[in-house]
């Protein structure tokens, strides 16, 4: 059941997944900046909840900054790459990690000093996938290869299966994963949305409460699922993926649901 609408006036905490629900590409959608603006006049803050693995968080700094001309810092920017990179060197820090993903993820993973190869080869001691520009059919060869030859954890950046694009939508991690369950018959465990790591995190780095944040998003099952595993409240836009009929029978109801970033913008200015 939706919550009252007055209850947005106590958000002070807004985990804002980007595409598909602020932008789409380089064009920043109607109310966007508006609504960004409103969180700082209110001593709020805004982060950015992201499956793309593809970009750092000073290339999201760099990208707001020419396409948007919005200024943003690197740390509000918790990428799908960010929590597997956290998450790696939690766990595998000492170990071997084959990858298979973008040139630039692979050197980020690299240069935070973790053991990264992308050749099948002796000692690996975990796999992971990212959401791949790049991929390639020897790429996949080569996961497959790993994953038939070994009995390791095989972990995934994100499970979106669909990345919007301006004519629609191209295949994301998710989509590119199911290919590779459906080939070695193993699934990986992913480490960016839905994770409720994702929002303690955020909470964590704010210093705002429950309570007070807001997760927002385009789709069902990683957007509004992160914000319900982190116990927040949420809000779907139907600017993306998910659609009104879809809120009909879904695990993952959200709490507010608007037809756009610049609907939620109304209520909350009308909230206060």
């Amino acid at each position: 059941m939706a919550k009252p609408l007055e209850n947005l006036k106590n958000k002070k905490l807004f985990l804002f997944d980007i595409d598909g629900t602020l932008a789409i590409g380089d064009t920043l959608y109607e109310g966007s900046a508006d609504l960004l603006h409103h969180i700082e006049r209110i001593g709020g803050k805004a982060y950015y909840i992201t499956n793309n693995s593809t970009r750092s968080g000073q290339d999201y700094v760099e990208r707001f900054r020419k396409a948007f001309r919005l200024e943003t810092t690197a740390d509000q920017f918790i990428t799908s790459g960010y929590m597997t990179l956290r998450f790696l060197l939690e766990h595998y820090a000492d170990k071997k990690i084959f990858v298979m993903g973008t040139a630039s993820f692979v050197a980020e993973l690299r240069n935070n000093g973790l053991h990264i190869t992308e050749e099948p080869e002796e000692g690996i001691d975990c796999v992971v996938a990212a959401y791949d520009s790049e991929l390639s059919y020897e790429k996949l060869t080569k996961i497959c290869q790993v994953l038939f030859t070994t009995d390791i954890p095989f972990y995934a950046t994100n499970p979106d299966l669909r990345c919007p694009i301006d004519f629609g939508f191209i295949p994301d991690c998710g989509a590119i994963c199911n290919m590779i369950t459906e080939t070695t018959g193993k699934k990986p465990i992913y480490l960016g949305k839905p994770s409720r790591q994702v929002v303690e995190l955020c909470l964590e780095q704010s210093g705002f409460t429950r309570d007070e944040t807001l997760v927002v998003g385009d789709r069902l099952y990683t957007d509004i699922a992160c914000g319900i595993n982190g116990e927040v409240d949420t809000c779907v836009v139907f600017t993306g993926e998910a659609q009104p009929q879809d809120m009909a029978d879904t695990p993952y109801p959200a709490d507010y649901a608007f037809e756009n970033i610049k609907e939620l913008l109304m209520h909350c200015t009308e909230a206060l």
